[in-house]
């Protein structure tokens, strides 16, 4: 299949418009099956540009299937990433109304605060420690256009990673003083502990995936800007959200981050 950019626009304007309305499209890749990861991408691009023309602006960046269990589940073996907006962001232990989103899912992750441009190719581990101001907890509520989450890396990657919105805790930590690959994390929902894991568990480090985005945004022309917010991946499954919910993450040396939906 030859991919036009008139599909891509046409996809690209569908999921806009899934997330506008809070519905969901059939998977692209079940209508389209030659949709490759770079066409993905391109339809990523207009929705997000859709986004931006109604007064949203970027914020960071988010690196998604990071682990194991969720590379397998998609029978892809590398990272995607996607765009954090100021639309996204919701303030430590506030609700979250359930009619904003459409099948949210709550993961655990460390968020980097850059405080200079790290740009790709050769990033190494040490450039990303050096250009981070600071890590905090946090909460991505992923979220996914396609319907019932029946989605190849293909249908993530064009629906802007599957994000929906993000919280960040309200306590931050210096990186360099921290085992990022033991930090542990506990994610509690309402009172029960229903997920644990390590940074390890983000492509072996966070540091690793921060550096993996640099690298492949580096080679798209695409940097990550400072004062930019970047999520690192999940560290544990993602937790099915329902109104009335309330959950905690503890990271280690790091802190907690809370919210609630309803």
């Amino acid at each position: 299949m030859t991919t036009t950019p008139d599909l891509i626009q046409t996809l690209g304007d569908e999921l806009y418009r899934a997330f506008s309305e809070r519905t969901t499209v059939e998977p692209l890749t079940n209508r389209h099956p030659g949709l490759s990861i770079e066409d993905a991408y391109l339809i990523q691009q207009r929705m997000i540009a859709r986004r931006l023309e109604q007064g949203e602006r970027v914020i960071g960046k988010k690196i998604g299937v990071t682990s194991q269990a969720v590379m397998d589940m998609l029978g892809v073996y590398q990272p995607d990433f996607g765009y954090m907006l100021d639309g996204m962001m919701v303030a430590d232990g506030d609700a979250v109304p359930m009619d904003t989103l459409i099948q949210p899912k709550a993961e655990g992750e460390i968020a980097f605060v850059l405080k200079r441009d790290l740009e790709g190719p050769g990033v190494t581990n040490a450039d990303v420690l050096r250009a981070t101001d600071f890590v905090m907890p946090c909460f991505e509520i992923v979220d996914s256009r396609i319907r019932d989450w029946k989605i190849r890396i293909q249908d993530t990657v064009a629906d802007n990673a599957s994000c929906g919105v993000f919280v960040l805790g309200s306590t931050a930590a210096d990186p360099r003083k921290l085992d990022l690959t033991t930090c542990g994390m506990v994610l509690e929902k309402n009172g029960r502990i229903v997920g644990t894991g390590a940074g390890a568990a983000a492509l072996g480090s966070p540091i690793n995936a921060v550096a993996w985005l640099a690298n492949t945004l580096g080679k798209l022309g695409i940097g990550l800007k400072a004062g930019e917010v970047i999520l690192s991946g999940a560290l544990a499954a993602m937790c099915p959200v329902q109104a009335g919910d309330q959950f905690r993450v503890r990271l280690g040396g790091i802190g907690t981050c809370s919210v609630s939906f309803h």
